[in-house]
């Protein structure tokens, strides 16, 4: 496949401080990328870097195989960007959001418009299409800033953060319609803390934390490789549970009010815990991605 993005050992430093630290990556075409980490971890300037907006300290991008640094103004006319703020002009209608921004790619005012109305259909705003922002709800205000970064039928979309602050209802929708824009072909990049989000739409994903890239690779290749298949979770702080986790061949975290116990498919190890150890509290799940990422990152709250 052919790469719409290739990141070579970018490094972004504001002052003393290294915010992006030597990450590389691709982005095949017609794919979805996914960038997850906490809070602080360097999502944001990266995908800042991606699109022109923050300059490079050191390493390379290109974009459609054209060189981040002296191609910008053709790279951004070939992009859409969803960023995670409300963007969007209060004092105008939902179309002519659409419409406005359509001029700042010098698009032709009929062509403008049949694409407001193609989009404004496709995410079920035709309603809406004379309505302020200010009317509108969280998630369609979220849809309205997506068919925004549409506008210009982009080659490449980057949506930082898209659903948060969503409603599970929202959230789902705007599952469906990316899911329905990579079935077209569309190349996205994302990032988000939801971990349902990443698992159900991307095809790759990277994990970083403090700038740099802990991991990379599919879904499910990362469940597999970091938390296994099955995972048992022990209410309490026995000591002979812990005991048993150190030496059970698992692998395993122990927590302040819990133990949980990662299994790659042989039952016996985790039978025997629930034998010796379950009585009561005890929870026996697969493994998730939400088990890589706090496994990778740890369990602490972030500034």
């Amino acid at each position: 496949m052919n790469a719409v993005i290739e990141a070579v050992g970018l490094r972004k430093c504001f002052g003393t401080f290294t915010a992006v630290d030597g990450v590389s990556f691709r982005v095949e075409a017609g794919s979805v990328f996914g960038l997850l980490g906490p809070n602080g971890a360097g999502k944001t300037t990266t995908i800042r870097i991606l699109y022109g907006f923050s300059p490079l300290t050191e390493g390379r991008v290109t974009v459609f195989g054209l060189d981040i640094a002296a191609h910008h103004r053709e790279i951004k006319a070939r992009i859409g960007v969803c960023q995670q703020d409300n963007t969007l002009d209060p004092d105008l209608s939902v179309e002519q959001n659409l419409l406005v921004f359509a001029g700042y790619f010098l698009m032709d005012a009929k062509i403008a418009a049949g694409r407001a109305r193609e989009l404004l259909s496709f995410f079920a705003l035709d309603g809406k299409r004379k309505a302020k922002v200010m009317e509108l709800s969280g998630g369609m205000i979220r849809r309205l800033m997506l068919a925004r970064a549409l506008i210009n039928s982009p080659e490449l979309l980057i949506l930082d953060e898209p659903t948060t602050g969503l409603d599970p209802q929202s959230r789902h929708q705007l599952w469906d319609k990316l899911t329905e824009l990579k079935a077209a072909g569309l190349t996205i990049l994302l990032t988000t803390h939801y971990m349902e989000e990443a698992a159900r739409l991307c095809d790759t994903l990277v994990i970083v934390d403090h700038g740099k890239i802990l991991v990379q690779g599919s879904p499910a290749e990362l469940i597999r490789d970091h938390a296994g298949r099955f995972v048992l979770e022990i209410e309490g702080r026995d000591p002979q549970t812990r005991r048993f986790a150190k030496e059970s061949g698992l692998r395993y975290d122990l927590l302040e009010q819990r133990v949980i116990l990662y299994s790659d498919g042989d039952e016996a190890s985790l039978e025997e815990a629930r034998r010796a150890f379950c009585p009561a509290a005890c929870l026996t799940r697969q493994a998730s991605l939400e088990d890589v990422f706090l496994r990778l990152t740890g369990r602490e709250l972030r500034e």
